[in-house]
């Protein structure tokens, strides 16, 4: 309602227009606008005590005139439809009231004593959710990179030959280029399900969508590769394993399957001591590797060269071999973009340390123990096929030493499928709370705080991928180096969202040049190339899988769209609007479509400017499907009411008319315990709590506050 303080400024002075009364109101008393000022005599209230004959009423008088005329329909309660004659419904037997939402209202709120105290204990959750060190966090993402060496290897070496020295330490140093590229993305926005989240912070929900599509089928791959392997590995030991491979992946992804439900610290910790098993292998390997070298000479490197370089003496022969050994030599970096998936679950100031901790333990793995496998074994070994680092175990320590790094090639391969499902219950948790996969993905086992929906869903789609592919661990593989390069694309390119369309966003540390970013943004596809070039029909399953996952999405995210799509082929045949059941089944239909389009959401206005409100607005029009808005201000008794509120939210509901827009006063101070308080008592998550991007001064974390930002 407009308040009575409002100066009108419409014409006749001393008359009531009853065109301008409200039904709620008394009588509006017209003030006479102002005349010209070059003969006006304006007394203390602006009227020119000289000329006493009204003027006609100025534009603006008369367009809030209409506004006020048009607003006087709306019936007391607010009930109603704001019904357009002129816009018939698309549907033979709906009328307009199908079309259209009801009246908004105006209210003020006072948050209760029972809701504070709720978003008091939200945000000490999500403080406590903060559990993970530098090197419980590292373990969960470390296990995925560093255990890649055991598939990296062999892959690169096929490719690349003599030359694979090279090629794995080109590929290991291109991850300086990501480093401050995630950790300026994480400082900003300190956010699980990355980069799922950074898009949808700073892009749309669609381009949101995509990204969370490759994001969880890097995840399944991961996941599965890592078993697979495993049980791979285990088998070219143990020639009468007593089950095929498919059968012992299976049997590892139950294992950790049983592991995750432990909760997200003790999966860390189980995560942590299998990295710290791995290093100290690795490490014992190298040692007894180094001296085996030191006593046999360079003979067998100088050999391998030789017999390496014969037949590709051209310099482009050679360029080409490093460049598809680059282009392979990424898959040793496969499980680095898992650690800024659960970036909310680590300790401040400690992310920055988690990447370093798998970075550069990755370069130096890669390289050395590619170079004595070359020092040690020849090619031809080499590329027969057989567990590579195994054989390098056995020729520098004998078969104590090879069972020893066959028990943790299985071990910490298995803590690539932990990483796998962690990673991907944060993402789920994500898609849940904004609504694109159902709230059953947020159920928790009561003891541990594990999301078993989201645990047990994702192993069933992890069998279904590894099924579809028929149980081929080269096809999966091929595909993964693929969607991994496609994954990492996305945050540099999220960071360049981000300083365009939400520049002002407060970050710690040094930011990221543009320089950097272009550069990490060229050499994803130059890479892609490359994997594409040297595997053409990798490119098929990668396609058909992110399309297939895509289209899932697509369909949950636009579930009214499709209802809708579904009610108007029924509406077309008249005969179906008479049988019971048929009928039955379109009243269904159309309750169904009502509730899923009356769940409200949020904006948190901080100012009354009806371009800002209104591009807000827009957003949830495009990305979010409801028909129910409630405009949200915070204000304090003293600091009072932006003035045009209440006056620019009737024009947006009027403006809107398939949207109910509510206004809602909130007398409170505008931090992360009111914003979960008042999520409590509206019912609506603080995911779909939208609000413009704050500025550098902004002293809260967007992790605590848990909206999101939707405009600059």
């Amino acid at each position: 309602m407009f308040s009575e303080e409002y100066e009108l400024p419409v014409a006749l002075v001393g008359r009531e227009d009853p065109e301008l009364q409200h039904p709620s109101r008394g009588a509006w008393v017209a003030v006479e606008p102002p005349v010209s000022p070059l003969t006006a005599n304006y007394n203390d209230t602006g009227r020119d005590e000289s000329d006493q004959t009204p003027n006609p009423p100025s534009f603006t008088a008369s367009q809030f005139g209409t506004i006020l005329r048009r607003q006087r329909l709306r019936p007391l309660d607010n009930s109603g439809l704001k019904d357009y004659p002129a816009l018939p419904s698309r549907f033979v037997h709906l009328t307009n009231s199908f079309e259209f939402a009801g009246w908004g209202s105006v209210a003020r709120l006072r948050l209760s004593s029972e809701d504070l105290s709720e978003g008091d204990s939200r945000i000490q959750r999500i403080r406590k959710a903060r559990v993970l060190g530098q090197f419980t966090a590292s373990g969960l993402a470390g296990t995925a990179v560093l255990g890649s060496v055991f598939y990296s290897i062999p892959a690169v070496v096929a490719v690349a030959g003599v030359y694979s020295p090279i090629s794995l330490f080109i590929a290991t140093l291109i991850l300086y280029l990501w480093r401050p590229i995630i950790e300026e993305l994480a400082s900003a926005l300190p956010i699980s399900g990355a980069p799922y989240t950074y898009l949808l912070q700073v892009s749309t929900k669609t381009l949101a969508l995509v990204g969370a599509s490759l994001l969880l089928l890097d995840f399944a791959s991961t996941a599965i590769v890592s078993a697979a392997i495993a049980a791979t590995y285990l088998a070219g030991e143990v020639p009468a394993l007593p089950f095929p491979t498919w059968a012992g992946a299976i049997m590892v992804l139950a294992i950790f399957t049983v592991i995750s439900l432990l909760g997200v610290r003790e999966s860390a910790r189980v995560a942590f001591g299998l990295l710290f098993f791995h290093l100290l292998s690795m490490a014992v390997l190298i040692i007894a590797a180094s001296v085996a070298w030191g006593k046999a000479g360079s003979s067998q490197l100088r050999e391998n060269w030789k017999t390496g370089t014969s037949g590709h003496t051209s310099p482009s022969a050679v360029a080409k071999q490093i460049f598809f050994g680059i282009c392979l030599g990424v898959l040793g970096l496969t499980g680095f973009e898992c650690a800024p998936s659960y970036v909310s679950r680590i300790k401040p100031g400690r992310f920055v340390m988690v990447l370093r901790n798998v970075h550069i333990p990755a370069i130096i793995l890669n390289t050395v123990l590619m170079l004595l496998v070359l020092g040690l074994i020849p090619l031809d070994v080499i590329l027969g096929g057989a567990n590579v680092l195994s054989i390098l175990a056995e020729v520098s320590g004998g078969h104590a030493l090879r069972i020893f790094i066959v028990i943790d090639a299985v071990v910490v391969l298995c803590g690539g499928v932990l990483a796998g499902i962690l990673s991907a219950c944060e993402l789920l948790e994500q898609l849940a709370l904004h609504r694109v996969v159902p709230s059953v993905f947020l159920w928790l086992v009561p003891r541990t705080g594990s999301p078993y929906v989201s645990v047990l869903t994702f192993v069933v789609f992890v069998g279904m991928l590894y099924a579809t592919a028929s149980a081929s661990l080269a096809i999966i593989s091929e595909m993964f180096s693929l969607v991994w390069l496609t994954v990492m694309g996305l945050f540099p390119i999220s960071l360049l969202l981000l300083k365009f369309n939400r520049g002002r966003l407060r970050r710690e540390g040094k930011k990221t040049s543009l320089a950097t970013i272009l550069l990490a943004l060229f050499l994803v596809p130059v890479i892609f190339a490359g994997n594409v070039a040297y595997q053409p029909v990798t490119v098929g399953y990668f396609a058909a899988y992110v399309i297939g996952i895509v289209v899932f999405f697509s369909a949950s995210q636009n579930k009214i769209h499709i209802l809708r799509w579904i009610y108007w082929i029924y509406d077309q045949y008249p005969l179906l609007h008479r049988w019971s059941i048929t009928k039955s089944w379109g009243a269904s239909l159309i309750r169904l479509m009502n509730t899923l389009r009356r769940r409200p959401v949020c904006i948190l206005a901080k100012t009354d400017e009806i371009n800002g409100l209104f591009q807000m607005i827009s957003y949830v029009r495009h990305n979010e499907e409801t028909s129910y808005l409630k405009i949200v201000h915070f204000y304090e008794e003293e600091k009072g009411i932006p003035s045009e509120l209440e006056a620019n939210a009737k024009i947006l509901d009027e403006a809107f008319p398939e949207i109910t827009v509510d206004l809602l006063l909130v007398e409170a101070t505008f931090d992360p315990p009111s914003v979960a308080a008042l999520s409590n008592s509206l019912g609506i998550p603080q995911s779909l709590m939208f609000m413009s991007c704050p500025g550098e001064d902004f002293k809260y974390s967007m992790a605590e506050l848990g909206t999101r930002i939707i405009s600059f």
